[in-house]
């Protein structure tokens, strides 16, 4: 949007409106020992041409580019279709929102629903919401469910969880008189099935665990779900690379009850960070306790199809302590990409994305640890990311890569001890074999 400025009339009317004599009256609530007193460091006035070759040239110096990045855990970098940005950016998609007579907007609410029936194919499960700010906060509130539904404050988080999910836990649950109790990880990068079998007692409302995990390994959730019902506790899955479901089974059909996580893979780019998409999805009888709001289909007094809010729990529309949650979005621009994008690739075209992505990372993995001193650190089944121990501590390895312009993957040893030599590598079907045998040669010279 350009910048249109005001005159100096335009600001004498304005202020006269409001009540004060000057701008500076306006920030008389800052502190005077706070304030800026000294002109900021900017370029003097710049016409429009000027202006944009300016942020142009500075644009140039973003060092990104310059790096080929095996970053992961959690954010991937994956390719989105041109359709998903062409659709996405319409005006008709871009303007608006659901009000507060939702039903005035059948576009919207049609595209909820159907990024609902979506997540709910992917997670084989029965109800799925679209109200989820990331799938961080999509991990706390599955815990804070199945506490609702339990009414049981003892709630088992496996260690090889994302650690920024774990910390949004702790944070969701600090004030609640709720017991957070960790799972340690076994050999195989997995939730340590001797650990959790004597964690359980019969205040445990829930497991929480993570498939792939944070270490790229993939849960064996039928096991898992088989102790949690066995202890009358119930299973929640939180995906970070929801791409996986392209190959693996969904959760709900092995024993799940609620399935979280990140939608980020789906038509959003990375972006600095932001925004993603949370997805959350539940059994049938377990509708009452899910957060946020569901969109429903249904047919109108002349017999046409329409879509109406079925459910939104939030506490601005009920009595607040009946509310499931205070999430006041729906993330609908970030679910319609989403939408655009499965809908585009479809179920092969979706199962093909993912077995790229897993024959890449098994190729790199046959690739970086063919060096003495470089191994996979644990023996699990991976999709896209696995865990590599280096002869020495990574954060000296990891400047000598970007010294060569490799982003060679995330260190682990600030959030798990014992692991300062481990980093996290994440291969996507972006990642040509020109790139992997580039990291490779790298890596060969660092290790020399």
């Amino acid at each position: 949007m350009s910048y249109i400025p005001i005159s100096d009339q335009d600001k004498k009317e304005m202020l006269a409106r409001i009540g004060v004599e000057s701008v500076e009256d306006l920030f008389c609530c800052i502190p005077e020992n706070i304030r800026l007193r000294s002109l900021l460091n900017l370029p003097g006035p710049l016409s429009e041409p000027e202006i944009l070759e300016f942020f142009e040239e500075r644009g140039k110096k973003n060092s990104y580019d310059r790096f080929l990045s095996f970053l992961g855990g959690g954010a991937y970098d994956h390719f989105i279709p041109a359709v998903v940005d062409y659709l996405s950016s319409r005006g008709e998609f871009v303007t608006p929102y659901t009000p507060y007579q939702p039903e005035v907007s059948q576009g919207t609410l049609q595209v909820i629903f159907e990024f609902q029936t979506l997540i709910c194919q992917l997670t084989g499960l029965d109800i799925a919401n679209a109200s989820l700010y990331d799938g961080a906060t999509g991990a706390a509130e599955a815990v804070l469910m199945a506490n609702r539904i339990k009414n049981k404050k003892r709630l088992l988080v496996a260690s090889n969880i994302h650690p920024e999910y774990r910390q949004v836990i702790y944070t969701y649950t600090r004030n609640l008189g709720l017991e957070v109790v960790e799972i340690p990880h076994d050999r195989l990068g997995r939730v340590d099935q001797k650990g959790l079998e004597s964690a359980f007692n019969s205040h445990t409302s829930v497991l929480l665990c993570q498939s792939p995990n944070y270490f790229g390994v993939v849960e064996d959730l039928e096991t898992l779900a088989r102790m949690a019902h066995s202890h009358d506790a119930l299973l929640a899955v939180v995906i970070s690379e929801p791409l996986s479901l392209g190959l693996l089974e969904a959760p709900g059909k092995l024993g799940a009850d609620i399935v979280t996580g990140e939608a980020q893979s789906f038509g959003l780019p990375l972006s600095y960070g932001g925004p993603f998409l949370g997805f959350m999805a539940c059994k049938k009888e377990f509708v009452r306790q899910l957060p946020g709001r569901i969109a429903g289909q249904t047919v109108e007094a002349e017999g046409r199809r329409g879509f109406v809010l079925t459910l939104s729990t939030r506490e601005q529309h009920i009595r607040r302590e009946k509310a499931t949650s205070n999430i006041c979005t729906n993330q609908a621009h970030c679910a319609l990409r989403a939408t655009i994008y499965l809908e585009t690739l479809g179920r092969q075209g979706l199962k093909k994305m993912a077995w790229l992505n897993l024959q890449k990372a098994a190729y790199a993995l046959e690739k970086l640890t063919a060096f003495p001193g470089v191994r996979r650190k644990f023996g699990g089944p991976v999709f896209n990311e696995f865990v590599l121990e280096f002869p020495s501590d990574w954060n000296r390895i990891a400047p000598k890569l970007e010294e060569r312009g490799i982003l060679g993957g995330l260190g682990l040893g600030q959030d798990y001890q014992g692991l300062e030599k481990c980093a996290l590598v994440t291969i996507t079907e972006k990642h040509s074999r020109e790139t992997i045998d580039r990291y490779a040669e790298v890596l060969k010279e660092v290790l020399k």
